[in-house]
């Protein structure tokens, strides 16, 4: 574990002038930039072959830092699927790389995917379906063909988890009609419709602001055979609260409360739902009423007010918190501790944020992953590079696992520096140890390339992001469309837009304003007809 005396010294290295950016929790762990002026006391890894590059010159566009090219150039799909003759483990990767180039062409129905898959050789498997499902999830044309044509061969047949991730798929596109045809479809397989089927349902209905149809599902569970119980009941609580309607999940605890037990897990996520609407009087009523039933708060309960007065920079009430979850016998734990360290260094206050480990100590209360990623954002933030490298090198040592998240957060301050060979190499780094990136690894350096013009490199991280199971979602292609009009490319602009469309997805009007000005810029007055239109009719779907 870090060392206080080293947190020490990092504390006192720390220039005042220098402030921690005001990104949120959520950034953090969604897609954080370091926009940071650069250290003086850049380290090697920062360094090494990375060298500045014009940005105008034209030669960019198939530019591939020479030691990474073979890796580049091993992952981009080939225009045309290549069918594999022997049954192998290597062998099945090529036949879910052959069947996501036949997909990515983009066909207008379902129908015309499974017409398309007829004759070309491929043979569904559980893994083969599962895989395909992954990387196509934000595109439901080309998933629910391939599932229906997969579902039509001889001697195959779709398991649970196959038909439970479709209807996640057409939930998460808001195909809603589907997505219950799919629920009565199971329904005449036995067994196949569980909690977790109902789960999937009811979250995604409850994230699309549809709060009473999620609570529709849930009292509609019995028609399919699924309990209405308490871990039911909570999950709906959950996806109710975590849809931003805690008033739902809190006239739901009323209506189910004299059938169905609720337990300290049912408190605790309406007092986070409370606190995260800044009604701290309900969280405290919630808090009593959890007394009431015999259930004692816990380290959830408190910081989950500790987290909210984080966010409201009021680290008074923070300490008065801290001072009742003791004096009630509730030691704080890691994730109490991250949170406000993260909200420490984002109001500035890094010195402090810092001292969070002694604090940490004194409590025997041992740093996790997700402390040592939030310590490496706020010294990232800093621009204190090499002290975040020395953090990131630091945490195998101690036994302590990079996960995703810590990744993530080194690509970005590598990326908002421009170190195009340092970020790649970190991409490399996960995928040489297991570390499988998600849609929010891929952002900084989608934007990186973008800026740079990197067009090959920008064709590999998408091929690699299709690979790695992951489908490029609406704030993806928004974060194409604006970065690319904003370094000229207006043309490759307009197609992701197009692409993006195509997949049901709805641009912002912002990100629809900015390709327009783009395209009235290079005198392209038929695509910017189109997309004036498509803006009209997004706008008019809006104010039904």
């Amino acid at each position: 574990m870090l060392k206080f005396g080293m947190l020490k010294l990092l504390a006192h290295r720390f220039s005042p002038r220098i402030t921690a950016a005001n990104a949120s929790y959520r950034f953090l762990y969604g897609n954080p930039l370091c926009t940071a002026v650069e250290s003086p006391e850049l380290p090697p890894w920062l360094k090494f072959s990375d060298t500045p590059t014009s940005l105008d010159a034209e030669s960019d566009d198939n530019f591939v830092i020479p030691s990474l090219a073979n890796w580049v150039d091993t992952h981009i799909l080939t225009s045309k699927p290549k069918l594999p003759v022997q049954s192998s483990k290597q062998n099945s990767i090529d036949h879910v790389d052959a069947v996501s180039t036949l997909l990515k062409k983009r066909y207008p129905s379902p129908e015309l995917v499974a017409a398309a898959l007829q004759g070309r050789g491929f043979q569904p498997s559980s893994d083969l379906v599962l895989k395909v499902l992954k990387r196509f999830s934000n595109d439901w044309v080309s998933a629910l063909g391939f599932f229906k044509w997969a579902k039509a061969q001889t001697g195959y047949r779709h398991s649970p988890e196959v038909y439970n991730l479709m209807v996640d798929i057409m939930g998460k596109c808001r195909t809603f009609d589907s997505m219950w045809d799919l629920v009565k479809e199971m329904s005449q397989l036995e067994g196949y419709v569980t909690l977790d089927t109902m789960t999937k349902v009811i979250r995604r209905l409850a994230k699309a602001r549809k709060h009473e149809d999620a609570i529709e599902a849930f009292r509609r569970m019995g028609e399919f055979g699924v309990e209405k119980d308490t871990a039911a009941l909570n999950v709906l609580i959950d996806a109710l609260v975590k849809g931003n309607s805690v008033e739902h999940a809190h006239k739901v605890v009323l209506e189910f409360k004299s059938s169905i037990p609720l337990s300290s897990h049912s408190f605790n996520v309406l007092m986070h739902g409370w606190c995260k609407a800044r009604n701290f009087d309900n969280a405290r009523k919630a808090m009593q009423d959890m007394k009431v039933q015999g259930f004692e708060p816990d380290v959830f309960s408190y910081t989950n007010f500790i987290e909210a007065y984080c966010h409201e920079k009021d680290f008074r009430k923070v300490d008065q918190v801290l001072e009742e979850m003791r004096a009630n016998g509730c030691t704080p734990n890691a994730v109490t501790y991250t949170s406000v360290m993260l909200n420490l260094g984002k109001a500035g206050q890094v010195a402090k944020a810092l001292e969070v480990y002694g604090q940490m100590k004194s409590d025997g209360c041992v740093a996790d992953t997700p402390f040592y990623s939030s310590l490496i954002f706020i010294l990232g933030k800093a621009g204190r590079l090499k002290d975040a490298r020395q953090v990131f090198e630091d945490m195998p040592k101690q036994g302590v696992v990079r996960d995703v998240v810590t990744y993530n957060t080194m690509i970005s301050i590598a990326c908002a520096h421009s170190r195009e060979e340092t970020a790649l190499r970190l991409l490399k780094e996960m995928e040489d140890g297991s570390c499988k990136p998600n849609v929010e690894t891929y952002h900084p350096l989608l934007r990186m390339c973008c800026k740079k013009k990197r067009m090959k490199v920008l064709k590999f991280l998408l091929d690699h992001m299709l690979k790695n199971d992951i489908s490029p979602d609406a704030a993806t292609y928004s974060l194409l469309v604006s970065e690319l009009c904003q370094s000229g490319r207006v043309e490759d602009a307009y197609s992701f837009l197009e692409e993006m469309v195509s997949l049901g997805l709805t641009p912002k009007p912002t990100t629809l304003k900015r390709l327009i000005e783009a395209l009235e810029s290079k005198s392209m007055s038929e695509e910017k007809e189109r997309i004036e239109k498509l803006m009209e009719r997004f706008l008019q779907k809006r104010s039904v």
